[in-house]
């Protein structure tokens, strides 16, 4: 894997800008694993001095060894393919670090400088070296495949996680990882009959599985074994604690299966900041009772304490109140209640987002949404309402009503208010005069004749207008009238 400028292909080899490992990403040419930039290898020499001949070569999965350079007409550089000596034979790396940062890494790893360690490189690696390199290389995969194979007919408790070629293909090392000592003699003579190669067993912890293989932690990142971590310290369940974090093995653990390296990163600081802090086990004595530890926060210097007859209220105190608490239990004295503590500490409000622009603020989706019954109840009501308007009976008694003329002649005339039919309204008045008449005349037959010329003039002059306002509406409205007779027909 290469950087955009600069890709490589499957053995490793830049094949981009032909910057030979120089690049300010560090990868070109020295792989993502371990991979080392050389800050140094645009700086010339002092005069008279020799360029150190020890390069660090890489292979498989990060492994890298040291190898001398006797001749000088090589002239090797980084990102080179180079042939070096192998037990027995050849092996074919690429060169990942040059110069005078060799030495830096040769006294990191304790490598001295005439040890027997320190091999040859024989040449840079020709094509046919290349072509022998690749071939061994997609044997790889099938040989791991079928060794699985023959450890599981063997029964043997252990797990194989990579195999290795050499570059000439006559060698291969496999890698295996278990629990116990595992009696590989028989499985030795089988992988060397299947596969006719020189067979080397190599067993590796689990941290180093992981480092080789690689992957992806649950921070989202590379894992840190397979990237830039080259010592593999001893993690306790301890730095947990010291952090306050839960005693999750599922969360704790990492693709290994062990405790993850990043608990002991921060630790020095927690241990740095828990040095002023008293220990979890003090008992405080107040006037009220006395009180427990529950938790603390410890960048925010801040403890929770409960009493033990009310393990149900925490209290929360500031890190000068538990000493001064401390102190005054030492000079047998008492402090005050937990309650009197607390609301002496005022904790200030920290914006941590302010809407400068006029953006929407991050917590706008936290507050619940209201219920949205009324909303559909009034959708509901409003839809019915259109239902009901838009029915075709509705329609047929509307347009009824609009045809059935009104008291008084039609809608435009102002002085016909009624809403009646003007013959049913007639007939009712004519019907009610003559009872009137009748009942007069029965009971009123021995009256004077003075009061009955007083009502006969009135009763005409109400029946004279009557045929009077008919006519006007017949001249106005001559359909209205003909719908009228029609309804007393």
């Amino acid at each position: 894997m290469g950087c955009s400028s600069c890709s490589t292909n499957k053995s490793g080899v830049p094949n981009g800008c032909k910057s030979n490992g120089n690049c300010g990403t560090g990868t070109c040419g020295s792989g993502n694993k371990l991979a080392v930039f050389d800050w140094l290898s645009n700086m010339t020499l002092p005069t008279g001095e020799a360029p150190f001949n020890i390069y660090e070569v890489r292979f498989k999965n990060g492994r890298k060894h040291f190898y001398k350079s006797t001749e000088k007409k090589h002239n090797i550089s980084m990102g080179d393919v180079v042939a070096v000596e192998g037990n027995p034979g050849h092996d074919v790396g690429v060169v990942s670090l040059a110069g005078e940062l060799v030495k830096v890494q040769m006294k990191k790893r304790k490598v001295a400088l005439d040890s027997p360690d320190v091999k040859k490189i024989y040449r840079k690696a020709t094509q046919k070296d290349i072509e022998i390199w690749n071939t061994a290389r997609d044997r790889e995969l099938e040989t791991q495949r079928k060794g699985r194979e023959i450890i599981s007919k063997l029964g043997l408790k252990m797990k194989l996680s990579d195999v290795e070629f050499q570059g000439d293909g006559n060698k291969a090392t496999f890698y295996y990882t278990a629990d116990d000592r595992v009696d590989f003699r028989q499985l030795i003579r089988d992988l060397a009959s299947a596969f006719s190669i020189r067979v080397e067993m190599k067993q590796v912890g689990m941290r180093q599985e992981a480092a080789r293989l690689g992957g992806v932690g649950s921070c989202g990142r590379e894992l840190c074994c397979s990237t830039w971590l080259t010592d593999f310290r001893k993690v306790n369940t301890a730095a947990a604690r010291y952090q306050q974090l839960s005693l999750n093995p599922l969360k704790l653990a990492g693709q290994c299966g062990k405790l993850k390296c990043c608990l002991n990163f921060e630790l020095d600081s927690y241990l740095d900041a828990l040095s002023s802090f008293p220990k979890q086990d003090v008992v405080l004595k107040t006037e009220k009772g006395d009180a427990i530890f529950v938790k603390m926060d410890i960048f925010k210097k801040l403890l929770w304490y409960t009493y033990k007859e009310e393990k149900f209220k925490w209290y929360k105190l500031s890190l000068d109140q538990v000493n001064e608490i401390i102190d005054l239990n030492e000079n047998d004295d008492l402090g005050a209640p937990l309650e009197e503590y607390e609301a002496e500490i005022a904790e200030e409000i920290k914006i941590d987002f302010e809407n400068v622009v006029g953006q929407d603020s991050l917590t706008r989706f936290d507050t619940p949404k209201k219920p949205k019954r009324n909303r559909n109840r009034n959708r509901r009501k409003g839809t019915n309402q259109k239902r009901t308007g838009n029915n075709p009976s509705n329609r047929a008694k509307k347009g009824e009503q609009k045809n059935i003329p009104k008291q008084g002649g039609s809608s435009n005339n102002k002085n016909n208010k009624g809403n009646k039919p003007a013959g049913q309204t007639q007939n009712k008045k004519n019907n009610k005069q003559n009872q009137k008449q009748g009942q007069g005349q029965k009971q009123n037959q021995g009256q004077k004749k003075s009061q009955n010329q007083k009502q006969g003039p009135k009763q005409n002059s109400s029946n004279n207008k009557k045929p009077n306002n008919q006519r006007r509406n017949k001249r106005r409205n001559s359909g209205n009238n003909n719908n009228a007779q029609k309804n007393k027909q």
